[in-house]
C-alpha cells in the first residue's frame, strides 16, 4: 500500500505541476500571437493617421510650393487654408461648344487688336459671361469649353467631414496609444540631379532608442527603448521586434515620405 505522501503527490500535486506547465507552455506560445494582433490592430490606426498627414502635406504644398516641418501649421492649414480646384466645364469632343469658344475668342481678339494690354479674353471672363455661379449655362442652347479655379477651403475638401466623420485634424499632431507623445515630424528642400525638390517625412516609431549618459563602470553607452505607438506591450517583444528592423536597415515603426530620397512619398508600409 503507498504512503499518504505518496498518493497526495500523485493525485494532487502532480495535476497541478502538469496544468501550470501546460499554461506556461501555452503562453509562450500565445504571446506572440497576441502581440502581433494587437500589432497589427495598431498600425492600421497609425497608417490611416500617416495617409491624412500626407494628404494635407500634398494640399500644403499645392499653396505654398513646400511642406510644412509640423503639425501645427498643417492644423493650421486645415482650419483656415484654401486649396485651388479647377474644373473642366463643357467638353473637347463637343464640336458645336468648341466651335462657339474659338469664335468668341476670335471676335474679342479682333475687337481688341488695337488694345495691346488686353487683346484676348481668359476662361474666367468666358465663365462670368456665359455661365451661373453653380456651373449651369445662361442659354442652355449655347455652351463652351474652359476651365475654372476656384478655392474651396481646406477642411471641406482635404479629410472634410463629409467623407470622414471620424477626421480630427488635432490627431495629426500626437502618437496613438500614448499620452501625447508627438510624431515625428520634418521637411527640407534638395537638391536632386540640379533640381530643386520638396520633401517630407512623418515617423511613429514603435518605441525609440534613448541613449544613457556613459560611465566608467559600463566601459559603454547604454540606452533603453521608450515605448511609442506599442505603449504598454509585452516590452521584450518590441525590444526584439525594433532591433530586428535596425539590423535589417529598417525604420522602427510606421514612415511616411523620406527627407533623405525621393520616394514619391510612400509609406514604408505599401
Amino acid at each position: 500500500m503507498k504512503p499518504l505522501y505518496s498518493k497526495i503527490l500523485t493525485f494532487a500535486v502532480l495535476p497541478v505541476c502538469i496544468l501550470v506547465l501546460a499554461y506556461f507552455c501555452i503562453d509562450s506560445i500565445m504571446r506572440p500571437v497576441k502581440f502581433n494582433e494587437e500589432k497589427a490592430a495598431r498600425e492600421q490606426v497609425a497608417i490611416q493617421l500617416l495617409k491624412d498627414i500626407r494628404t494635407l502635406q500634398v494640399g500644403f504644398k499645392s499653396t505654398y510650393g513646400h511642406y510644412s516641418p509640423n503639425a501645427d501649421s498643417l492644423i493650421w492649414f486645415y482650419e483656415n487654408g484654401y486649396v485651388e480646384v479647377i474644373k473642366q466645364i463643357g467638353s473637347k469632343d463637343d464640336s458645336l461648344a468648341m466651335l462657339n469658344t474659338q469664335k468668341i475668342k476670335d471676335d474679342f481678339k479682333k475687337k481688341n487688336r488695337y488694345n495691346k494690354k488686353k487683346n484676348s479674353i481668359t476662361d474666367a471672363e468666358l465663365f462670368d459671361q456665359y455661365y451661373n455661379e453653380d456651373g449651369t449655362p445662361k442659354d442652355p442652347n449655347f455652351t463652351l469649353v474652359l476651365t475654372t479655379t476656384t478655392k474651396i477651403p481646406v477642411k471641406d475638401t482635404l479629410c472634410s467631414k463629409k467623407n470622414r466623420p471620424d477626421f480630427k485634424v488635432e490627431n495629426i499632431k500626437y502618437i496613438p496609444y500614448t499620452d501625447k507623445d508627438t510624431i515625428i515630424y520634418a521637411a527640407e528642400i534638395k537638391t536632386v540631379s540640379g533640381v530643386k525638390v520638396p520633401l517630407f517625412e512623418a515617423a511613429i516609431p514603435y518605441a525609440e532608442k534613448k541613449m544613457l549618459p556613459y560611465t566608467d563602470k559600463t566601459k559603454a553607452e547604454p540606452y533603453v527603448y521608450v515605448e511609442r505607438l506599442l505603449k504598454g506591450m509585452n516590452h521584450q517583444l518590441i525590444v526584439n521586434l525594433c532591433e530586428e528592423r535596425i539590423d535589417t536597415d529598417r525604420y522602427p515603426g510606421l514612415k511616411v515620405g523620406s527627407v533623405t530620397a525621393p520616394n514619391n512619398n510612400a509609406g514604408n508600409w505599401e
